[in-house]
């Protein structure tokens, strides 16, 4: 499982499972927007301590990129 080791998360869907297995489901209906919402969940999932810093740190970093890739196809759509 994704908390046992936080290598494994790499991927949005990933990250999704990890909050998933906290009864926290994220869609507000723009992806960008469920990226943000997931890592204010991750970083009140790490504040609580109901994960480890590990996890919460290799989760943001999939956030983040996935962040980056979103905020790049959105100056791209707005180029033209």
């Amino acid at each position: 499982m994704y908390l046992d080791n936080p290598k494994s998360l790499r991927t949005l869907y990933d990250v999704q499972q990890v909050l998933k297995a906290f009864g926290i489901y994220v869609y507000v209906g723009k992806r960008m927007w469920d990226i943000e919402v997931m890592a204010l969940e991750l970083d009140n999932l790490y504040r609580m301590n109901a994960i480890d810093k590990p996890t919460w740190l290799q989760a943001k970093v999939v956030l983040t990129h996935e962040h980056r890739i979103e905020e790049q196809k959105s100056k791209k759509t707005n180029e033209h």
